[in-house]
């Protein structure tokens, strides 16, 4: 099996299969996106989602409240489904030409490819083989070729069309796509010209309320010499038609190249319009289509070389990784005006919003191996900080910021504000990828320009939003990640990401300070002295609840006094809850959508002692639906940090397939990007062990006994360094850059070019290793000083 192929073949048109392959085989390059949909469309009564997407262009829509009481959110950002780019439909001899196929994605070339085999009424054969492919070089860029095959004389007539005249789609039974279909661009400007086997158009759009330029060129080029060329337009399309005769043992071949450009980025000085700054990259494109296929290819290569995952003895699972890492570079932005979106590009579920998903799911993967990817996602973070200062005002803090739980260009777009807005650990979700982008780069220019304004900013929201009680530090009417708990006090994961934020805020604030290169956050901010010894003070005051008689960590003050559900006794129809009972149902019951309080002890875990930590996963494991997509993985990394690696092994199948398998039937909608991140963060910091303390970076390997072994790239310090794993060794050396230091189950290693092999070790023994490089673990976190110390 070649891991960098991904092959399906339908037997059948199946609405319900060309709507997930729709989302499965879509092209995308962090820019612009294209769902797979059929080119000549589908047969009448099928459903289909045939969309185009810019990241960061969306629309603005009315969201109202039934009770609209002060602050709550009442319009909210979405995608826009931009110009249909993919319309092209072969006529042979008159009869359209379709039929299920094969449909093979390249992550080697960055195409996807879908041939069939068609045979018309009057027997002719013809052979149709379509390429796509999503520029990663040029991002505007969207080619489509398309390869015809006859077995002998007959007429074919290329009808292709670029229309703008497109809606978003809508499912009102499902809270995670829009309720309702909208057409949100309206077209300004249409023209077309052509030539000798050609035929050029550019359409120009604006989003409805937000303003935002969109404008779409596509220049078709026909190969064979055709006898005619016709251009036609109506409302909101052009339309031309190619006209030839086609023989056997002659191809013909027509391309089309299609531009994307939007005025949030493409607003040049070079051109006078956004209209001509389309058609100059449209005709570079074309003046160079030769070159197209081997850039994406060259790019490629680079890219596998740092995200070198690899599984021996299971090839099935070793693809899924690599597919969901290429899913995750096409669907990650690659500018400070856009980021991840919990679908990327691939569909309209969420309606193209960034959640806290990328900085604790996504983020990591990259930082760790393509860190100049985590600093662009940071960098859009940093463009939005006046609006999360903004959003904190809005919610009654005076200080601060807060970052949205849902958004495209920086405002709050959760209309369920105790699902939502009430999900403060989103600013300890973007606080946690800045330190450890600061952790693994020692980027200092990023610090001192963007990431110590934003860590600032989010202490004095915690500091703000917290009240002291009885000597401690109480966050209160917040929600953690478990959806199915919504507005209590003193969530456990919040509480210590908030713990976390304060820390690092002021350690890395006096550190710059010290260097010099505080000067730009401290004029951004205006900080004090008096404000950072509060930080500190908040810190080591947080109340962090426990359970001395369970040995477990409470997910909250009230989550253990409610009744636990029955999971065991509710039907199977009745999953995901959500869908099935009332909110208040389902936060009167010990029950969780996903890994909450065991999410906390995979980022903290030095914060709590083995059998707290034990005690806790067995607790809410009884407890968890896996609802969410974002589950699986946390507890497959949590159980491999336990030393229950088969347990791992067990939850990371269950994540590492999601989409591919559709496994929570909603993959049409969009991939799980987050997911997707989460399956390789059960590699590396599950099974692998990787975490970083003050001492350095940390490796503790282990392995599930279905595998023959494992290997990963690490990009640390500007060192490349290679981990490979297996039943008996654990083997390191380093790729590029200068020697560096890791620890390995606690004793410290030189890693160079020259591969160094180590002893696989037992669970007991790495956890005796990880005990001592730590210096213990905690005192039942009754002790703000031994807290202090875990930073």
């Amino acid at each position: 099996m070649n891991r960098y192929m991904y092959v399906r073949q339908e037997q059948s048109l199946d609405n319900d299969v060309l709507s997930l392959e729709e989302t499965l085989f879509h092209s995308a390059n962090g820019y612009i996106g294209v769902r797979g949909a059929f080119e000549e469309g589908y047969p009448h009564g099928f459903t289909t989602v045939r969309g185009s997407y810019v990241n960061g262009v969306y629309d603005i829509v009315p969201m109202p409240q039934a009770e609209p009481l002060h602050g709550l959110v009442t319009k909210k950002q979405t995608l826009v489904n931009v110009a249909d780019v993919q319309d092209l439909r072969l006529y042979v001899d008159g009869e359209l030409c379709t039929a299920p196929g094969k449909r093979t994605l390249d992550m080697r070339q960055g195409t996807v490819t879908r041939s069939f085999v068609w045979k018309s009424t009057r027997g002719r054969t013809v052979r149709v083989t379509i390429i796509r492919m999503a520029s990663f070089v040029r991002l505007p860029l969207f080619l489509l070729t398309y390869t015809i095959e006859t077995d002998g004389e007959c007429k074919l007539d290329f009808v292709a069309a670029h229309h703008a005249d497109v809606l978003n789609f809508s499912d009102s039974s499902d809270p995670r796509v829009a309720s309702h279909s909208r057409r949100h661009i309206i077209i300004d400007d249409m023209s077309a010209d052509s030539g000798e086997g050609f035929c050029r158009s550019v359409i120009s759009t604006h989003t409805r309320e937000s303003g935002i330029g969109i404008v779409t060129g596509v220049h078709d080029v026909c190969g064979a010499d055709p006898a005619d060329v016709t251009v036609s337009t109506g409302a909101g399309f052009v339309s031309r038609t190619f006209s030839l005769k086609a023989t056997a043992g002659t191809p013909v071949i027509f391309s089309r190249y299609a531009v994307f450009a939007d005025s949030r980025r493409y607003n040049s000085k070079r051109y006078d319009s956004l209209q001509q700054e389309c058609i100059a990259i449209m005709e570079d494109a074309v003046r160079t289509e030769k070159v197209l296929y081997a850039e994406q290819s060259a790019y490629l290569d680079d890219f596998w070389k740092d995200l070198d995952f690899g599984v021996d003895g299971d090839n099935r699972l070793s693809a899924a990784l690599t597919f969901n890492i290429y899913q995750l570079l096409q669907s990650v932005g690659k500018d400070e005006f856009s980021h991840l979106s919990a679908k990327g590009l691939s569909g309209e579920g969420y309606e193209g919003h960034y959640f806290w998903d990328t900085e604790m799911y996504v983020q990591p993967l990259f930082t760790l191996t393509r860190p100049e990817i985590s600093r662009q996602l940071l960098a859009y973070r940093y463009a939005i900080l006046p609006q999360a200062r903004e959003n904190a005002r809005h919610l009654g803090h005076q200080h601060g910021a807060l970052y949205p739980w849902r958004t495209i260009s920086g405002e709050e777009c959760s209309g369920f504000f105790p699902a939502g807005t009430a999900q403060y650990h989103i600013d300890g979700a973007v606080a946690y990828a800045v330190v450890m982008y600061w952790q693994v780069t020692g980027d200092k220019d990023f610090m001192e320009d963007m990431g110590l304004e934003m860590l600032l900013e989010i202490a004095r929201l915690w500091a703000d939003l917290g009240t002291y009680c009885g000597g401690k530090f109480h966050l209160h009417c917040v929600t953690g990640p478990d959806e199915y708990t919504c507005i209590v006090n003193n969530n456990y994961y919040t509480n210590i990401s908030a713990q976390y934020d304060l820390r690092w805020a002021v350690r890395l604030f006096r550190d710059f300070d010290a260097m010099g290169r505080a000067q730009k956050a401290k004029k951004a901010t205006g900080i004090t002295a008096q404000e950072l010894l509060d930080f500190s003070r908040a810190a080591d005051a947080m109340y962090l609840p426990y359970d001395a008689e369970r040995d477990i960590t409470p997910q909250d003050d009230s989550f253990l006094s409610k009744k636990v559900w029955d999971l065991g006794g509710t039907p199977q129809k009745d999953f995901p809850l959500l869908m099935h009972y009332h909110p208040l149902v389902l936060y009167r019951y010990q029950v969780c959508k996903q890994a909450d309080t065991i999410l906390a002890h995979v980022l903290y875990e030095k914060d709590a002692d083995y059998s707290t930590r034990l005690n806790s996963f067995r607790y809410y494991e009884k407890l968890t639906t896996h609802d969410s997509s974002l589950s699986t993985c946390i507890f497959s990394i949590a159980a491999s940090r336990l030393g229950l690696v088969d347990e791992a092994y067990e939850y990371f199948g269950d994540s590492v397939e999601i989409d591919i398998n559709n496994t929570h039937g909603n993959t049409k909608d969009g991939i799980h990007t987050a997911n997707m991140g989460g399956s390789c963060m059960a590699i590396l910091f599950g099974f692998a062990g990787f975490y970083i303390t003050e001492k350095g970076f940390c490796l503790s390997p282990s392995i599930p006994r279905q595998w023959e072994g494992y290997h990963f790239r690490l990009r640390l310090n500007d060192c490349a360094v290679m981990v490979r794993v297996n039943h008996e060794t654990v083997t390191l050396y380093l790729l590029e850059g200068e020697e560096e230091q890791l620890y390995l189950y606690g004793e410290p290693v030189r890693v160079t070019q020259e591969k160094k092999v180590f002893a696989l070790r037992t669970s007991s023994e790495r956890t005796l290793a990880e005990g001592a490089l730590s210096g213990g673990t905690s005192s039942k976190r009754t002790s703000p000083e031994r807290l202090k110390e875990s930073v």
